[in-house]
């Protein structure tokens, strides 16, 4: 009996083991497949066919073999080598499969490649997996004298790799990084290896063998289990896309789903076994079991509808934090998964069982299941998805367990229930489209793509969003300024750019600005069609006319930079929200050393950063790995916006610094159909008036934090924290930095400049420190009176610290033209210290002079 416990302490083992390699592999293949999405589904397709190929190549060897232990010895030992050989060769092996791909592949071939590609990189390995089950099980029948059963090593697998997911996703790889993951489930294989050695004999007795059943029998459950393997996947694809839409869609939202999922299986599987003995008719048992697994999918499918709504009333019920949001996502995985897992698990027992007594061997058994699951990510998440929909997709999984059952069950009238309810859904129950709407808004357009779901959503006012998976905004109709000037201060800081590079698309917004120089080619590279095609909704934002100088491309930002081979003037990446699964992959060394490669000699490269998304921690691990790249950085702002603060680090392939005089000549030379100055770029010092550190300041700041890597991917694991729970308000982390960082004119500009702009640049950049901060204390209101009161002296002090500060200039003399028709003496003595402030200005004088003269 201690041998049978030790077995299923073994199978645990592997199976914590098998579950981890998904995850670091999943997390490795998103590196050259282009999005955590896309690899889920292509490692998913791979790993369970190198079970099915290793099952059904080896499965009735093992059987017949009178020493399995060799064979599962000798399996374990093949999983920990082939896993050595990835962990080493793996960036490698991914340069290959990238160059394969291309830079712009066609949907066909890129999916091609993805699928095939990770089979055949991930294949001794999953075979050698598929073949330890069929081996672990012949070593343990041998104890199991009363009749052979695989549920309870099927339920101790699964538990294991449910430790697996939650020890890896929650530990191991955030504290060891990706390789060394690897290393702990490697010891793990070995120890499988050398402990099933030591405890189980060379030779295996003769168990009893299974009586023979008909070949017409065997067929039967075969099929069903192979439809059970693809149903079952599918409904597991499609419902963590859709809860996507739903959860925050992190490295641990992913985690939890699969890991709930597991269990509910394990429990299945552990709860058959116990009601096993007390069944009298197996066929109909095995019907009733199906029958019940289609009517759990559709509770599942129809929580999806209220999901949103749920994690709501919970969140305000548990409380705002990161355990309560995670403890959130579980219990919507749970409202999904468990009854219909419960049942899977138990559905897979009872079928292996009865094929097994049918005379199939256990390795053909799993071999065709894990063969339906590898077909599942292909038919259901690339095909069925975007051509039906989540909703119909998902009721089609429904039917086809319920076109399962054998047809002589259908008469009675308990079958008719779920069949009618699944009908009833499809022609009555609206799309499955999770989309946030303001009162009195409409969504505009709203499109499933197969690696996100993409909306507009045009509010009361008119303005109009683009949201990914609904959680993510890109960008709105209304951020015009901020967006604009994302695109202009980068472009503006090369002396003659001709081609740039925009990574990320978004609305379209600021690659589209970009692209009014006339001087200029953009090409902007966006991975999802869906929002290439969405963005047309946000054209008419910077031009009512189209620009053929905009190139749009469908690709992968980090599988483009390292494929292509042009060459930018500047790049610009895109402020992707980092805690996103697979956007901390942009913020790595590789990827900003692969961008290096991309710049011409005096190319730029901008990377904003989504201050009011990211915590110091996270952006210290940024910050670390642009600067190992780029020794001699600087940060800039993009606005002095308190809500939504982007911050941008500047990197130049040949390290050197501003000339002054270029950038005024730049500046002069523009003729655009929107000008720099409509975005507040009006000079010079508004063009660097936004730099707050220098190579210095970011070192510093940097200090010892680790450099996020694609081995070491801390960003993905941190910057979630403060997703689930805000530990700070934006514009304070903004007014922190300012008080923190500090930056000397001639970091930016050399030795080379004159005495007055290098006076005149530090002065404004006081001046910007001080109007952030005075920014903070201030309450909106429509009273122009009310308003003065609360910024006048203020922002007075703030041109006194320096008169090129147009941004405390322009609200004061916007409210003195409103005060005048209210009390035409305060706007007269606004205008008059103005004019005395700031007395290059000419719109104060001339405002004065429009006004009658005051009376005597």
């Amino acid at each position: 009996m201690w041998r049978v416990k030790a077995s299923l302490l073994v199978m645990a083992a592997s199976g914590f083991a098998g579950l981890g390699y998904q995850i670091v592999w999943t997390q490795q293949c998103a590196l050259w497949l282009g999005h955590e999405s896309a690899s889920v589904l292509a490692v998913v397709g791979a790993f369970f066919g190198g079970l099915a190929a290793g099952a059904l190549l080896f499965g009735s060897r093992i059987e017949a073999s009178a020493k399995p232990l060799r064979w599962y010895v000798g399996c374990e030992l093949a999983i920990a080598a082939w896993s050595l050989v990835l962990a080493l060769a793996m960036p490698w092996m991914s340069d290959g499969l990238l160059g394969l791909i291309g830079a712009q592949p066609s949907p066909p071939w890129q999916w091609a490649v993805a699928f095939a590609g990770s089979f055949l990189l991930l294949l001794p390995a999953t075979a050698a997996m598929g073949a330890t089950l069929p081996a672990m099980e012949k070593l343990a029948a041998q104890w199991q004298r009363r009749g052979r059963s695989i549920a309870p090593l099927y339920a101790s697998n699964t538990v294991g790799a449910v430790c697996g997911v939650l020890a890896i996703a929650f530990w191991l790889a955030p504290e060891l990084g990706l390789r060394r993951t690897a290393a702990v489930c490697i010891a793990l294989n070995l120890l499988c290896a050398f402990g099933a050695a030591s405890l189980f004999p060379q030779r295996a007795t003769a168990a009893i063998a299974p009586a023979g059943g008909e070949a017409r029998q065997a067929r039967s459950l075969l099929i069903r289990l192979a439809a059970t393997g693809l149903l079952g996947i599918g409904f597991e694809v499609l419902v963590v896309r859709v809860l996507s839409e739903v959860a925050e869609d992190t490295v641990y939202t992913f985690a939890l789903l699969l890991a709930v999922y597991l269990v509910g299986s394990a429990l299945g599987a552990a709860v058959y076994q116990r009601l096993r003995s007390r069944v009298r008719d197996a066929e109909r048992f095995g019907d009733a079991l199906l029958a019940a697994l289609a009517v759990s999918c559709l509770l599942g499918t129809a929580s999806l509808w209220y999901a949103d709504a749920l994690k709501q009333q919970w969140l305000a019920l548990f409380g705002f934090g990161m355990r309560a949001a995670l403890s959130v996502e579980a219990l919507l995985a749970l409202g999904v998964f468990a009854l219909p897992t419960l049942f899977m698990g138990a559905v897979f027992s009872d079928l292996s069982n009865r094929a097994h007594a049918a005379g199939v061997p256990f390795g053909r058994v799993l071999g065709v299941n894990t063969l339906g699951a590898a077909a599942a990510p292909p038919l259901f998440g690339v095909l069925a998805l975007p051509m039906l929909g989540p909703k119909f997709a998902l009721l089609l999984l429904s039917a086809g367990y319920l076109a399962l059952i054998a047809a002589r069950r259908w008469r009675s009238p308990m079958l008719w229930l779920p069949a009618g309810v699944a009908s009833l859904l499809g022609l009555l129950a609206p799309a499955l489209a999770i989309v946030e709407v303001p009162e009195g808004g409409h969504v505009v357009e709203y499109r499933d793509g197969v690696m996100a779901a993409v909306s507009v959503v045009e509010d009361a006012q008119g303005v109009r969003r683009l949201r990914i998976d609904n959680r993510q905004q890109e960008g709105s109709s209304a951020s015009l300024r901020v967006d604009g000037r994302q695109a202009w201060l980068p472009m503006l800081l090369h002396p003659q750019p001709r081609r740039a590079l925009f990574l990320g698309l978004g609305t379209g917004v600021t690659a589209s600005t970009a692209a009014l120089d006339p001087a200029v080619e953009v090409d902007a590279v966006e991975l999802l069609p869906e929002v290439i095609d969405a963005s047309k909704h946000f054209a008419d934002v910077v031009s009512a006319q189209p620009n053929p100088r905009l190139h749009r491309i469908a690709a992968d930002a980090r599988r483009y930079v390292r494929a292509s081979e042009r060459r930018y003037d500047v790049v610009v990446a895109d402020n992707f929200h980092p805690a996103r699964s697979g956007s901390g992959s942009l913020y790595t060394v590789e990827h900003f050393a692969a961008v290096r490669e991309r710049l011409s000699d005096d190319g730029l490269f901008c990377q904003w950063l989504p201050l009011h998304q990211l915590d110091n921690e996270t952006l210290r691990s940024i910050v670390q790995s642009f600067v190992v790249v780029y020794p001699h950085a600087s940060a800039m702002f993009a606005s002095n916006s308190l809500q939504t603060p982007v911050l941008g680090l500047v990197g130049r392939r040949d390290d050197g610094g501003f000339d002054f005089e270029s950038l005024g000549r730049r500046l002069a030379s523009v003729r655009a159909e929107r000008m720099p100055a409509e975005f507040g770029i009006e000079d010079e010092f508004a063009l660097l008036g936004g730099f707050v550190a220098g190579p210095a300041a970011l070192k510093a700041f940097a200090g010892t934090a680790p450099a996020n890597t694609d081995d070491h991917p801390v960003v993905a694991y941190r910057a979630p924290a403060i997703t689930y729970a805000p530990d700070s308000l934006p514009g304070d982390r903004m007014i922190e930095l300012l008080r923190q960082w500090r930056i000397e004119p001639r970091e930016l500009l050399g030795p080379a400049v004159g005495a007055d702009p290098l006076h005149r640049l530090a002065a404004y950049w006081r001046a910007r420190d001080r109007f952030v901060e005075s920014g903070r204390a201030v309450q909106p209101s429509p009273d122009a009176r009310r308003m003065l009161a609360q910024v006048r002296e203020p922002l007075l002090e703030v041109l006194r610290t320096s008169a090129d500060f147009r941004p405390a200039y322009d609200p004061l003399l916007s409210m003195a033209r409103t005060l005048a028709a209210v009390d035409e003496r305060a706007a007269r003595n606004l205008l008059e210290r103005l004019a005395e402030l700031a007395p290059a200005r000419a719109e104060a004088p001339e405002l004065l002079e429009k006004m009658a003269p005051p009376a005597p």
